[in-house]
């Protein structure tokens, strides 16, 4: 392997962050503490870095914090045969280039003594105060002579939980871990891949929800020369090829500077090289790459407005590619990013991408919530409070309280990590928000489950369906970035419980971790008692004349066949001169009052009444069959067919029957067809006291939880 890709972040030098030459720090610090009156030699970098973000800082507590530091490592030494204390030195100067603010570098100067040296936490409690002493407590590994196999994971899951109070400790953790990635070639090959692998699976994501770009990038590139070393020489050799690519974007700069000078608006335009991998994505996408592929324009203005600004002037004298656009300033990411992306296009075709900003976004998308400042000091962080919740707290992200709050119920090490890895997969967020004008913060592909656990945790046990965007939806339905999800609980939680089918549709780990545990803990699901058995109405032999009762012809009626009425005849007749033998209303639509109805004449003397928006009604009117003129008598007892949508859970046929007994219904048959992506349909054929009575029938249905409609059964019926 080259020396570049042994050390593919050396590449960051074009990207204007010089490296420090590790062993000249590594000989000023053998040559132990500086006088009183001064700093000693070896923090010089770090201090002028530190200055340059936080110019009244007092450097005292990193002089005392370097000579602790330097005097209980001393006598150690790295794999690569440098003194120990080069490396919380190169730690501590990365975060004070990315401007982290002196209780994080004093914490990081400090946080391998208590691990590798004498010093103990208490020593740092009482010397530099409860913040650093937390700080270091935070990214203390866990000894593998206490948890053996477990100590890695139980050590994030103890870092995780320490972010949780303080998000400077995993900032700590990501640039102790970009050190180590710069330095891992002198590790064995099996070595280097495993803790690449976890590099590439836990840190990278959370680099990312903290939006530290900076360490994010670095560390993908360190990651993909070892894990694809081939993939990386290819993308290597690419980059080398095209050592000029620059220069094509360059000349769409100097074009953009002199646009938005004419518009009189005061811009910063930048070429941004891409990283390894960032090209190595785009050759993937777009194939053969152009000179303007391999980098980005950057453009830095003063204010949100004049970001708008410049979007205007560019639309105008650019021809912009509408697809690429994107507004993360009114909209922003949920790691606190805020940028507007574009591209325009050149007459030759090539495209330029173009990311507009102010220059504290451009702070914050380097560093995250590095670039906080203190972020537990009054008046240091930049979370204004935000609608969406993801935002109002920047110390203590949404994502990271879901983390905190399924981790907790995830005590076997093994199934932690493996939850943990799956989490943080998710390459992207969206938010959804809530029917009560909250928001949650969901993975890219997260379902109706996820929803439902993230808001109402072990109670969405009791879920049984739920509504986006006003309208109903299946569990299993993914959600989109926006989307509006209304939850619907059952009202007896007691007896709902999850479906192993909702695993299927579980993306979170939170969801999953819950509906295992329910389902480990009912292995027979919810025992549901049976519903009493109501005695429908005694049926007579003559059942299909029995409308009768309540339905009469109001004129006599001849031959349907020839449309000529025998008006000596005072009833009505069949084509054979027979009396008809009464009416019946049709099982299609089963009509009852007031339901505005007509009847045909059919085969064996009888007519047939049906609603009038009835589809057979409409085909028969078109075969050339003349309705005939019904009406109803008094209202009495009617039979009619519902049919009932409703989400499948458990209790639910009982709780039905229930409703329909009280409103003195009696149920002649009831069929229940098989569930169809948690959704079931029952028909019921219901004996109605009164047909006055059937509103509040069809009402009281609806309001059993989980159904969703109650509507009159239309069956396919023959024309006669």
């Amino acid at each position: 392997m080259s020396a570049e890709a042994a050390n593919p972040g050396a590449h960051s030098r074009r990207r204007g962050r010089p490296r420090i030459d590790l062993r000249r720090l590594g000989r000023a610090a053998v040559l132990g503490p500086a006088a009183r009156d001064r700093l000693p030699d070896a923090i010089g970098h770090v201090a002028e870095a530190h200055r340059a973000h936080h110019p009244d800082a007092d450097l005292s507590v990193l002089r005392r914090a370097y000579v602790l530091a330097e005097s209980s490592h001393r006598g150690q030494f790295r794999k690569s045969g440098e003194p120990y204390i080069t490396h919380p030195l190169a730690v501590t100067l990365i975060l004070a280039e990315l401007g982290a603010e002196t209780t994080t570098l004093t914490a990081s100067l400090l946080h391998d003594t208590v691990e590798d040296t004498e010093v103990t936490l208490d020593q740092v409690h009482s010397e530099f105060g409860a913040e650093v002493g937390y700080l270091v407590d935070g990214v203390t590994k866990l000894e593998k002579v206490d948890y053996g196999a477990a100590a890695e994971p139980e050590t994030f899951r103890k870092m995780l939980v320490a972010t949780g109070n303080d998000v400077r400790v995993m900032s700590i953790k990501l640039a102790d871990r970009l050190h180590n990635m710069r330095t891992l070639g002198v590790m064995r090959p099996e070595k280097q891949a495993r803790i690449a692998g976890v590099t590439r699976d836990v840190l990278i994501p959370l680099a990312e929800r903290l939006g530290v770009q900076a360490l994010k990038t670095e560390l993908e590139d360190l990651v993909f020369a070892i894990l694809h070393p081939q993939e990386y020489e290819r993308t290597r050799t690419l980059i080398a090829d095209n050592a000029t690519a620059g220069d094509a974007l360059e000349a769409i700069a100097e074009e953009f500077r002199t646009v938005l000078k004419d518009a009189g608006i005061a811009a910063e335009v930048l070429v941004r090289p891409r990283h390894f991998v960032s090209v190595h994505r785009v050759r993937r996408k777009r194939g053969e790459l152009r000179g303007t592929d391999f980098g980005r324009l950057l453009v830095l203005v003063s204010d949100d407005a004049d970001c708008y600004a410049v979007l205007g002037e560019l639309h105008t004298c650019f021809t912009p590619v509408i697809s690429e656009f994107k507004d993360f300033i009114a909209a922003p990411k949920f790691n606190l990013y805020q940028s507007l992306h574009t591209a325009v296009a050149r007459p030759d075709g090539a495209v330029a991408e173009v990311l507009i900003r102010t220059q504290r976004m451009h702070t914050v998308a380097e560093a995250g919530v590095v670039a906080l400042g203190n972020p537990y000091a009054p008046g240091e962080t930049t979370g204004e409070s935000a609608a969406d919740g993801e935002r109002a707290d920047p110390t203590r992200p949404g994502w990271l309280c879901r983390l905190l709050t399924w981790q907790r119920a995830t005590p076997d090490p093994d199934a932690f990590w493996t939850s943990l890895r799956a989490d943080l997969a998710q390459d992207r967020e969206i938010t959804v928000f809530r029917a009560d004008g909250g928001a949650l913060g969901l993975p890219a592909g997260a379902t109706c489950v996820d929803a439902a656990y993230a808001q109402y945790g072990t109670q969405a046990h009791a879920c049984i369906g739920a509504r986006v965007n006003g309208r109903l939806a299946t569990l299993s339905t993914v959600l989109r970035d926006g989307d509006t999800v209304h939850v619907l609980l059952a009202q007896d939680a007691a007896a709902s419980g999850p479906s192993p089918e909702w695993l299927d549709h579980a993306r979170t780990p939170a969801a999953r971790i819950a509906i295992s545990s329910w389902l480990d803990a009912h292995p027979e699901g919810v025992k549901i008692p049976a519903a009493a058995p109501r005695r429908p109405a005694p049926l007579t032999a003559d059942r299909p004349a029995a409308a009768n009762a309540v339905v009469e012809l109001l004129d006599d009626i001849g031959d349907p066949d020839s449309g000529n009425p025998d008006s000596g005849n005072p009833g009505p007749r069949n084509p054979g001169g027979r009396a008809h033998a009464g009416v019946r209303l049709a099982g299609c639509c089963t009509p009852v009052p007031p339901d505005a109805v007509t009847g045909f004449a059919v085969r064996g003397g009888f007519v047939t009444v049906h609603r009038e928006e009835c589809p057979a009604v409409t085909r028969m009117t078109a075969l050339g069959r003349a309705p005939l003129p019904v009406r109803w008598k008094d209202a009495a007892e009617c039979r009619v067919t519902l049919v009932a949508e409703s989400f499948g859970r458990p209790r639910l046929l009982a709780d039905l029957t229930e409703a329909i007994a009280a409103e003195g219904a009696a149920i002649v048959s009831a069929t229940v067809e098989p569930p169809a992506q948690q959704r079931v349909r029952h028909t019921y054929t219901l004996q109605l006291p009164d047909a006055a009575g059937l509103p509040a029938l069809m009402r009281a249905m609806r309001d059993v939880p989980g159904v969703y409609d109650v509507s009159r059964a239309r069956h396919p019926a023959a024309t006669g």
